[in-house]
């Protein structure tokens, strides 16, 4: 297991929908194991496969449910479920590893589940209303689909949001990935 770079917004991999995994290989298996490793070692809530640059249709996550109890597991191919009303908390920030250091409220569904497999191929449905979890079910099924948090902001919300991209400058310092063993992600 290792800590794998993540991937920045820019980088084509955050712009692309995944790849329906069709066999779990040991590849899997270790990619799995290493977006744990990596998300750990950031204290994420959860990793989808392209913020590590793999185009594989999975995540990971990590994160307290509503009723504030841990929850951490692997989704495989995962299909999302929203219900109850979309919900905006100015309160509630919501950031992205691959937007290191930003972060916005962000409008998203109350409740979400997700039916997919786990690694041994057995079929999981990971459910939450109103906790961490169910937005980040959210959160990282949208990286599966080629898209990100700011991608959902309001109008004005998302420019400030791609100012505050703009003056960080990773494009024009050409930085596509950040290695959370060296930097923090509010000194990306």
């Amino acid at each position: 297991m290792s800590v794998r770079p993540i991937t920045i917004i820019g980088h084509r991999a955050l712009e692309q929908r995944t790849r329906k995994v069709r066999e779990i290989t040991e590849d899997i298996r270790e990619l799995v194991a290493d977006m744990f490793e990596t998300n750990d070692a950031v204290d994420g809530a959860g990793l989808a496969a392209p913020q590590v640059g793999s185009r594989w249709r999975l995540f990971v996550y990590s994160c307290p449910d509503a009723s504030d109890t841990l929850r951490r597991g692997v989704v495989i191919n995962p299909r999302l479920e929203r219900f109850g009303g979309l919900e905006l908390d100015e309160e509630t920030i919501e950031g992205c590893l691959s937007v290191p250091g930003e972060g916005y409220p962000t409008a998203r569904h109350r409740g979400a589940r997700v039916h997919g497999i786990d690694l041994e191929g057995a079929p999981v449905v990971v459910e939450d209303e109103g906790g961490v979890l169910a937005r980040a079910l959210q959160h990282e099924v949208d990286h599966l689909e080629g898209s990100l948090y700011i991608d959902r902001l309001s109008p004005a919300r998302r420019r400030e949001a791609l100012d505050a991209v703009s003056a960080r400058g990773w494009r024009s310092r050409g930085l596509l990935t950040w290695d959370p063993r060296l930097t923090s992600a509010e000194d990306v």
